[in-house]
């Protein structure tokens, strides 16, 4: 009897210490590096050469750390190539990657350096972490010799791969992600052979992470959501901005609205790329986002979330389905977004109610302009299709533009500054999938926090007049069982050199 008791008595008293010690909120950070990149070298630079120059990032990076650690932030996320750069054939970035062991090893690198080799980059990583007891996740590669045993074995002898890691505040190596999704050019680094869903806990939720184009993927970016039940994603990235959809602040925000979890994006600060946009986006709105062409400098990004975010099913069809298709006469014509063709109806009047159809899918737009303007166009599209350029992912998508001109060839260029603000918007669609990415952008790429809603029955509709001038208004569908078997695509040799974005 006593015994049973006293295991009652520890029971309890451990609940509710793990209760008292979890955290309803905690305060989050994302780095947007201007990495320091390496010279192109004939020959690969020596391990030692190598090093010195990975130090020159980490100098940066230690820099951002500390920062964070003195306004109280609990964990913080740096880019993918954030330490060594980019553009390296599989033989240039050998000096620069180190053999990261599972996890489940229990290291902490910083008291035990060597217990795995030589591993210097881990060993500051993990000495970040635990001198300023913050959490740091960073983007480096991993190394894996195979030998004639393993059919799959590369011709060099070993697997390279893109790879993420997390230390916790003590500087524990707390999780370790091999990207699965390598995006056109990426041939230094090898794909796991099955995707890894890579999760962790602390009192502050629950954290999955993956890399960069795996955002476009089924696996391992929504099953960490879907199946895995995670609050937060860690998503490392070195993305360069396409428009009209695809801009990273865009984009990355729709995506933790569309899963409904908090979403930490770090993005490398490479303007003449086109590549800026880091955020700490939540479910309902973007916290804190970054977005700057125009200065060479890195930037910090702080905000508070909720440890375990509440998100409101949508069923992106109910609406759409339900209503007839408003009358559009013989207005319709084709535009291409990003190499894929749109059906397009221009928005002829300062208020109005269309329908625009491709295939299967049919988007349904009311709308009121503040104005009328004579030097802009604007129109809504439809694409329901396959997409082929830098990887196969199916899409169906409804789209409200602005046009490039007013010469209707140019719907669905790229499109980054407008001068019409819309009084209202109501915009829906007949989606065949559960997953769609509401958008919205504003003049000069940026978000419009708290200005927009998505109802129960999956209408993306203005709270208010728009508080600066429109870009688009777009609901972003994935259809991740129409993808084929392989993201590769028989279009990739041909589109190469257009290819204007990096994931």
């Amino acid at each position: 009897m006593i015994t049973s008791q006293l295991l009652a008595y520890v029971a309890i008293s451990v609940f509710c210490v793990l209760k008292a010690s979890s955290l309803d909120t905690f305060i989050a950070a994302v780095y947007e590096h201007a990495v320091v990149l390496p010279d192109t070298t004939p020959t690969p630079v020596s391990r030692e050469e190598a090093l010195v120059f990975m130090n020159r990032n980490l100098d940066v990076l230690e820099g951002a750390i500390k920062s964070a650690t003195s306004q109280g932030v609990h964990i913080i996320v740096t880019p993918e190539d954030g330490i060594y750069g980019y553009n390296f054939s599989r033989e240039s970035i050998y000096p620069y990657l180190e053999d990261i062991p599972n996890p489940q090893v229990n290291w902490i690198p910083c008291n035990n350096p060597n217990r795995f080799g030589y591993n210097p980059v881990q060993e500051r990583l993990s000495c970040l972490a635990k001198n300023n007891s913050i959490y740091v996740v960073a983007n480096i590669g991993d190394k894996k010799s195979c030998n004639t045993s393993d059919p799959q074995c590369p011709p060099d002898g070993r697997y390279q791969y893109n790879t993420n890691v997390v230390f916790d505040s003590q500087g524990k190596l707390v999780a370790r992600y091999h990207k699965q999704n390598l995006f056109l050019g990426e041939e230094q680094f090898n794909a796991p052979k099955k995707p890894e869903m890579v999760t962790f806990d602390t009192t502050f939720g629950k954290f999955g992470i993956f890399t960069c184009f795996d955002i476009l993927f089924h696996d391992p970016a929504v099953a960490l959501v879907k199946d895995l039940h995670v609050d937060t994603i860690l998503f490392p990235t070195a993305w360069m901005n396409v428009l009209p959809h695809l801009s990273a602040v865009e984009f990355h925000s729709a995506w933790a609205m569309g899963m409904g979890v908090n979403f930490l994006a770090s993005n490398i600060h490479h303007p003449s790329n086109r590549m800026t946009g880091s955020g700490i986006y939540a479910p309902d709105f973007p916290k804190a986002f970054h977005y700057d062409m125009k200065t060479q400098d890195g930037k910090l990004i702080i905000s508070t979330l909720d440890s375990h975010p509440a998100h409101s099913t949508v069923n992106w069809t109910s609406y759409a389905s339900r209503i007839d298709a408003f009358p559009t006469g013989n207005q319709k014509f084709k535009g291409t977004v990003f190499f894929d063709e749109f059906t397009f109806v221009e928005l002829t009047e300062i208020t109005g109610n269309y329908t625009v159809c491709q295939k299967d899918l049919c988007c349904h737009l009311s709308y009121e302009m503040s104005e009328k303007r004579s030097d802009e166009v604007y129109a809504l599209g439809a694409f329901d299709g396959l997409h082929v350029v830098e990887g196969s992912y199916y899409l169906q998508i409804c789209t409200l533009l602005k046009c490039e001109t007013t010469d209707l060839r140019t719907c669905g260029g790229s499109v980054d500054t407008a001068s019409t603000r819309f009084d209202s918007f109501s915009l829906s669609g007949t989606f065949r999938t559960q997953y769609v990415f509401p958008e919205v952008l504003l003049s000069d790429v940026q978000l419009a926090p708290k200005e927009f809603e998505v109802s129960s029955d999956g209408r993306l509709f203005s709270l208010k007049p728009t508080s600066g001038p429109l870009l688009t208004v777009t609901l972003f569908g994935r259809l991740y069982e129409k993808d084929p078997a392989s993201s590769g695509s028989p279009e990739l040799t041909e589109y190469a050199g257009r290819i204007i974005v990096m994931f």
